[in-house]
């Protein structure tokens, strides 16, 4: 059977969701092969075999730190050179895009950014994509090279099926280019104990209708009820309202979680690009004739002022 080389997102050895919904999508593709690299990359095989990677390709060196992509670009295609895959895998982050391209012209193939399923086909694997803000569901697959794509957060399910997992070191030889942008100082973010934005299950947001920051705890306590990520419109941003890494749309984030709740926000397209690919989509605003309204499977024509309170007591209510 044919492998599939996925590439790893971890942090010191913990796996994060996406990771695992790609070996769920590589296992319809053929055997996973993943591949982790820096620091913890060894304590990522036990969760990685759980979830179907035969092989897990491993390498720890202090340029995967210290410097910006293209070290990891230099493993993945050492990885690639080993392994002969028939497609490469990676997560649709901002990271795991530029790593995807850089290693498609390296290897001169073809590339699918942000697919949102993978089935396999006679001459390849299809992906499935949201193409004009959302606006149409589209299937394509690569006719060039060994198809690198990559696939966005909640896109498949989270499925264990045992494999072998057995680690093997991976040789790599990096590149003049790798050390030619240096990691000066890093600043963690504080953590504010949701969901990470783009890979929750439930999302919700909050836009002009909010009406200022002041307001914008209704809209977090909403979101910790269904245990869910919070996100902000454009206008919200802009306004000062809401932090610009909590933005969803063209210009921020693309989510694609199972539940979006949209609360004032009108529906403009470049919004609608970043979140239509959710699976079910809730709005709640006063105006009728919203364009969201004619997005979403439910929709509350309502002052959020008063709907998202009595939804908040109402889940905390059947919790307890």
């Amino acid at each position: 059977m044919a492998e599939v080389l996925v590439y790893v997102d971890h942090v010191d050895g913990a796996v994060r969701k996406p990771t695992l919904e790609l070996l769920t999508l590589a296992r319809r593709l053929g055997d996973p092969v993943a591949l982790a690299l820096g620091a913890g990359a060894q304590a990522t095989a036990p969760v990685l075999a759980e979830h179907g990677a035969v092989k897990v390709l491993t390498s720890d060196a202090p340029e995967y730190a210290d410097y910006l992509v293209v070290p990891k670009v230099d493993a993945l295609q050492a990885a690639y050179e080993l392994v002969s895959p028939a497609v490469v895998l990676v997560p649709s982050s901002a990271e795991g895009k530029e790593i995807a391209a850089r290693l498609a012209v390296r290897i001169g193939s073809g590339i699918i950014t942000d697919a949102t399923d993978l089935e396999a086909g006679e001459q390849g694997p299809v992906a499935t994509q949201a193409a004009f803000a959302a606006s149409f569901t589209t299937k394509s697959r690569i006719t060039k090279g060994v198809p690198v794509i990559t696939v966005k957060p909640n896109s498949a399910p989270v499925e264990a099926a045992p494999a072998a997992g057995t680690v093997q070191p991976l040789t790599v030889s990096f590149s003049a280019q790798a050390t030619g942008t240096k990691v000066v100082s890093r600043t963690a973010r504080e953590s504010t104990g949701r969901p990470e934005l783009t890979e929750a299950a439930i999302v919700v947001s909050g836009g002009r209708g909010v009406n200022g920051a002041e307001n914008f705890h209704l809209i977090e306590a909403l979101a910790d009820s269904l245990g869910a990520a919070v996100g902000a419109s454009r206008a919200a941003v802009d306004a000062g309202w809401y932090p610009h890494s909590n933005q969803v749309g063209q210009t921020g984030k693309s989510v694609s979680p199972q539940l979006y709740i949209a609360n004032g926000i009108s529906g403009a397209i470049q919004h609608r690009a970043g979140m239509q690919t959710s699976k079910t989509i809730i709005a709640v605003n006063k105006d009728a004739e919203a364009p969201i309204f004619d997005l979403v499977d439910y929709g509350i024509v309502g002052d959020l002022f008063n709907v998202v309170p009595q939804l908040t007591n109402e889940i905390n209510t059947r919790k307890s």
